[in-house]
């Protein structure tokens, strides 16, 4: 946006203004009756030879003296016309008009020098003469040459004016008033030569001084109003404290300038302000109207400036606000742009009550990282309504702006409702899915469960239907809609494969509820029959849960001959319904687990030649695809296996009350792991098949996400210790025989460990080939050794960094994980404990305490160590107690944490002779050291030496930054990263 900043009619009217105060101070000057002014005649004014006292005639006339002058004649006429044009153009043009009364006081000098002074009145004399009083000399021979020359010379002098001889000063008095006469003439007027030179050059100077800012503040107000608006904002913002700088600097002149005119003007006042009685002389009181005018004057400079000022200062700040006001409306709509781009990409509404829940999250937190979005456009339109109220002259650009900013919220927010609504809407349909799948499989466990050999009696046959009539009375709340009230609710969300699980649902539940129809007709007929039971064999409940696939079911010890009809119509209709519907049955295989699948089996031929065919790099990714999904799926059995059936109501008389209550803590975080790898990782890596090169990243890209892990391992001490008390739980076994896991759950649990270390291993194996060529190539191609040059290398580089990068963050990872395993069971552990760094070390000392105080010594040293397990962190160090506790392997440590310190406020140093296996951590305040013994010589000089080792790197890194500080720079994260820790000392 260029253009020129021009006011209306402001620029023309402020030079029209200071056009008028300038042509008016030249009129209060006079500057066109006197062009002289005083300092340009100081000498000639000073020698006096001619005053204007300030006195008048009895008409007003102003009265000029000659006072006596011995030099008169030698005086240059140059010099005298300049004086006498002076003289007569400081009184104002009416007292000027009326005429000039000259007094020449010649009372002790000659005719000579009266006949001068009238010769060069008549010649050079510029204002309008009245009246000429002349004082005769007092020497008898000179007044009667005075006399005689008067009469002979007078027609010589050319005066059309009375001249009056005089004898004294007394006839002077007879013409005029002693009030208008200085003392020299026999008068009571004050006069002082000096003082008068004094007010006038100042006056003057002053007027000088206020014409000369008026035309500077013209020629500021000129170059302002034709100013061109900068591009960008930083030079706009330039332009204004430009501006504002060089009017701040006039201001202050007219503010120093009003200062000095009232200074001056109460220095000529100041005769009059020194009694009641004083008053001002004519001469006094017209400098003072002068200067009264003159500040006029200038009061209305500084009012024309300031108003011209407010103006531009006004539309330059209404400029800039425009400027910041686009700016910000340009990167306020690529936000919200971007956040209904994103949100437009948020279609899924999920296929089940778990990925629902998982999109919720998801959706708002897209919802508050678009808040802030959100706030920044609201007050934007805020502030163009201002900018509209305070009438800014771009109104008709801000208005539309304004509004397309609150269309582009009330989008974002409306369709944030929608999806809000209809994510709630799918929830509400999976969840009220999954309650009847789930009453049909507590059902179909129901009916299993039933002992034959308990139906043969009468009071059997009653339980068993007193059973299914209750189970069936809770069938009320399970039940759905009909098919076109379903449709018509949940019309948004019915997808192909929501419908398709919506019909598989209806049709399971009305096979149960078949079944139970069935059972109950059979079981009326067996009451009815009063038979003798026959005593088939039949599998306890608790060793039958619902979820067992009727595919692994071990066939019956009867022979077919002696099961009963209903017996084989009953679990003919089960096998019928779990067949129809994939959510009833739980396949069961023989699962790979994490031990197993570290060992492996021997591949087939076909497979062995296939891996033979690949290149090292496929042969890594599809290790890590396969290992990845049979971890997926063991982390699902788990789910599947031990934590959905706690909540059945069939199974709960077998799980005890510590594990009921502490469920959450024995899996920790699972679930999320398993939502993890199964809709995120895993889609990712099956990318890298492919292109291997994006393996690397993609473990960099989800660093954060991967920090589940931490979690998890925080939680494992305490799931061990649940498990150790609930293990052999009847629940546990139930589980593990109907899963068919050859170990017990808690192996399972490590599972999460041993896939980092899984991670840590085949990173380390891509990272032995040199490039994603190398990977890529035949074996063929490698044994013939192709080389690379240019641009490949680089390429190399990058992909060899990135994977060194990924390998090092996995080895961050297993540490910190670690470190959580390990600092779990410290009690009292504060949170911020991971900003110590990695955990380098850890072992048990016999430690001494020395404590100081300021005025005395306590506890100089304690004869009786106390036994401390000590941390040692990249950034510090932390001693915890040791506790001996029962436990079912007997006696085991626990850990309570005592303290931390961080190592930059340590020091360390080895002790003397027969103390080879203590070293001494000092505080650096010296209020506190330690005196730590450990196990043997050995393990004291390694934990010396490592504490040793880091002391050095910090303070060398805080060198570094003081020295760099010094020079004036900061130092570079990449420069200070291209070397490790240790090659930077």
């Amino acid at each position: 946006m260029l253009f020129w900043l021009k006011e209306e009619m402001a620029p023309q009217e402020f030079t029209r203004r200071l056009t008028t105060v300038i042509a008016r101070v030249d009129e209060i000057m006079q500057r066109e009756i006197r062009p002289l002014v005083a300092v340009d005649i100081i000498e000639q004014l000073h020698r006096q030879f001619a005053i204007l006292s300030g006195g008048r005639g009895k008409d007003g006339a102003p009265i000029i003296t000659f006072p006596e002058f011995v030099g008169f004649k030698h005086i240059p006429d140059e010099d005298f016309l300049n004086v006498m044009t002076y003289l007569t153009s400081v009184p104002s043009v009416e007292a000027a008009s009326i005429g000039f009364i000259i007094v020449i006081d010649r009372r002790r000098d000659k005719w000579s020098s009266i006949k001068a002074s009238l010769t060069r009145i008549a010649v050079a004399f510029p204002g309008n003469l009245q009246l000429i009083f002349i004082l005769r000399p007092s020497c008898f021979i000179q007044r009667t040459f005075t006399d005689i020359g008067i009469k002979y010379y007078r027609d010589e002098f050319k005066m059309k004016v009375p001249i009056v001889m005089l004898n004294s000063v007394s006839d002077l008095h007879d013409y005029i008033d002693k009030s208008q006469l200085t003392e020299d003439l026999g008068g009571t007027l004050e006069y002082h030569h000096s003082q008068w030179i004094n007010h006038r050059t100042a006056i003057e100077n002053f007027a000088l001084a206020l014409k000369s800012t008026a035309q500077m503040l013209q020629t500021f107000g000129a170059c302002l109003a034709t100013t061109e608006l900068p591009r960008s904002m930083s030079s706009s913002e330039d332009l204004l404290m430009s501006h504002t700088r060089q009017q701040g600097k006039l201001q202050d002149e007219l503010k120093l300038l009003g200062k000095q005119g009232t200074t001056l003007l109460s220095c000529i006042q100041e005769q009059a302000t020194k009694s009641p009685t004083s008053k001002l002389s004519l001469n006094e009181a017209e400098n003072v109207a002068t200067m009264e005018r003159l500040l006029v004057q200038l009061n209305e400079t500084e009012k024309a400036f300031s108003q011209f000022w407010s103006e531009h200062h006004l539309k330059l700040n209404q400029c800039l606000q425009l400027q910041h006001f686009e700016h910000n409306f340009c990167k306020v709509k690529l936000a919200l742009d971007n956040l209904l781009a994103e949100q437009a990409e948020f279609t899924d509404i999920g296929d089940s009550a778990m990925r629902v829940e998982q999109l919720l999250k998801e959706y708002k937190k897209l919802e508050g990282e678009g808040q802030e979005s959100l706030e920044k456009a609201q007050l934007l339109a805020v502030i163009g309504d201002q900018l509209i109220q305070s009438h800014h002259y771009a109104v008709d650009s801000i208005r539309p702006q304004c509004a397309e900013l609150r269309h582009l919220c009330d989008d974002f927010i409306n369709e944030n409702k929608k999806k809000h609504d209809i994510l709630e809407k799918s929830l509400e349909l999976h969840r009220q899915l999954d309650k009847v799948s789930q009453w049909c499989e507590e059902g179909i466990y129901l009916l299993a469960s039933q002992a034959v050999d308990k139906c043969q009696s009468r009071e059997g046959v009653d339980i068993a239907l007193t059973d299914i009539e209750t189970f069936l009375g809770t069938a009320k709340e399970y039940q759905l809609p009909s098919p076109n009230e379903f449709y018509n609710q949940y019309e948004l969300m019915l997808t192909l494969d929501v419908k398709a699980k919506a019909q598989n649902v209806l049709q399971k539940l009305g096979d149960v509820q078949e079944i139970f129809h069935k059972r109950q007709m059979s079981l009326m007929k067996l009451a009815a029959r009063q038979t003798r039971p026959v005593q088939p064999v039949a599998p306890r409940p608790e060793f039958s849960p619902k979820w067992v696939s009727p595919k692994l079911r071990q066939p019956s010890t009867l022979a077919p001959s002696q099961k009963t009809s209903e017996e084989h119509y009953v679990e003919t209709d089960l096998n019928s319904v779990e067949k129809e519907d994939d959510e009833t049955k739980f396949e069961v295989k023989n699962e790979e687990i994490l031990e197993s699948s570290h060992d492996g089996e021997n591949p087939e031929p076909e497979q062995l030649d296939s891996s033979k065919n690949l290149s090292p790099s496929r042969r890594i990714i599809r290790d890590l695809l396969e290992t990845e999904e049979t971890y997926i799926k063991e982390i699902k059995n788990i789910i599947d296996g031990y934590i959905i059936p706690m909540d059945f109501i069939w199974l709960k008389h077998l799980i005890p009350d510590v594990l009921r209550n502490n469920k959450e803590f024995l899996f920790g975080n699972i679930r999320e792991l398993y939502e993890f790898h199964n809709r995120t990782f895993l889609k990712e890596l099956e990318k890298c098949t492919e292109n291997p090169e994006l393996l690397a990243r993609c473990f960099l890209k989800r660093k954060e996400d991967l920090q589940i892990y931490f979690k998890y391992h925080k939680n494992l001490p305490r799931a061990r210790a649940i498990w150790q008390e609930c293990q052999d739980c009847t629940y546990f076994g139930v589980c593990q025989r109907q899963l068919g896991h050859s170990l017990p759950l808690f192996k399972y649990l490590r599972g999460p460990s041993q896939r980092l270390i899984k991670y840590q291993m085949l990173l380390k194996g891509l990272l032995d080939f040199e490039s994603p060529e190398d990977l890529e190539m035949d074996p063929g191609d490698l044994e013939g050794g192709s080389a690379k040059n240019g641009p490949e290398r680089t390429k190399d580089s990058a992909f060899s960094d990135d994977l060194q990068q990924a390998l090092a963050m996995m080895e961050d990872l297993i540490k910190s994980c670690e470190l959580a395993v390990d600092l779990a069971a410290v009690t009292g552990c504060p949170d911020d404990i991971r900003k110590l760094g990695k955990l380098l070390m850890h072992g048990s000392f016999n430690v001494w305490t020395v404590h100081k105080d300021r005025y005395k010594m306590k506890d100089l040293i304690r004869f009786k160590p106390s036994q401390r397990q000590i941390y040692l962190f990249e950034q510090g160090i932390v001693f915890c107690k040791i506790r001996m506790e029962p436990s079912d392997q007997g006696l085991s440590p626990h850990y309570s944490f005592k303290k931390s310190m961080k190592l930059m406020t340590l020091s360390i140093h080895q002790l003397g002779r027969g103390s080879n296996r203590k070293f001494e951590i000092t505080n650096q305040n010296g209020l506190e050291k330690y005196i730590l013994q450990a196990a043997s010589k050995e393990i004291r000089d390694c934990w010396f030496s490592e504490i040793s080792k880091l002391l050095l790197e910090q303070q060398n890194n805080i060198k570094d930054v003081y020295e760099d500080e010094e020079n004036g720079r900061q130092i570079s994260p990449k420069s200070a990263g291209a070397l490790p820790v240790g090659r930077q000392l």
